[in-house]
């Protein structure tokens, strides 16, 4: 599968298999988040993985209940350890630089046969409770990782290039 295919294939993945995530699909897909570019290489990330039924538990129910963040063999918590750092857009690098190495993950997880969902509906206080996560450190996103129950792929709707990109000006 090349990048192209992955892109096109990714789905928010919201029911999952009960099996296993092999070790080795596992570090890829973790090693994906390592390369990842981010501003002034500060690689400002870290990622908490959790595999423990009980604590998924907890994550599913700090995730507004959603049940396919406990269903899922493994969450994975997308940290910033450093939130202060504004780029020089004016605007703060962390979440952006997180995004990229999620990013980097989906994509790598879909060409391994594997499915996510980004979860941005939750407590951040009873994550960083859960996970034993400093006060200081921002929980960016949730990503619940496993084999999809349902592998097949989905029609997406998107905007056509030209309502989404201009040239040269604004327009």
């Amino acid at each position: 599968m090349d990048v192209v295919d992955a892109i096109r294939t990714r789905k928010s993945v919201r029911g999952y298999l009960e099996k296993e995530i092999e070790p080795e699909k596992l570090q890829a897909v973790l090693d994906a988040a390592r390369m990842a570019p981010s501003a002034g290489n500060a690689q400002e990330w870290k990622f908490v993985v959790v595999a423990d039924r009980r604590t998924r538990q907890t994550l599913m129910e700090a995730a507004r209940g959603q049940a396919f963040v406990g269903e899922a063999p493994v969450v994975i918590a997308a940290c910033a350890v450093e939130t202060s750092r504004v780029m020089m857009c004016g605007l703060h690098s962390f979440p952006i630089d997180v995004a990229i190495a999620l990013d980097h993950m989906a994509l790598r997880a879909v060409e391994l046969g594997l499915g996510t969902c980004w979860v941005g509906a939750f407590d951040a206080d009873k994550v960083k409770k859960a996970l034993g996560i400093p006060e200081s450190v921002a929980v960016v996103e949730l990503l619940p990782l496993g084999y999809p129950a349902d592998p097949a792929p989905v029609q997406k709707s998107r905007k056509p290039l030209r309502d989404i990109v201009c040239y040269e000006k604004w327009s």
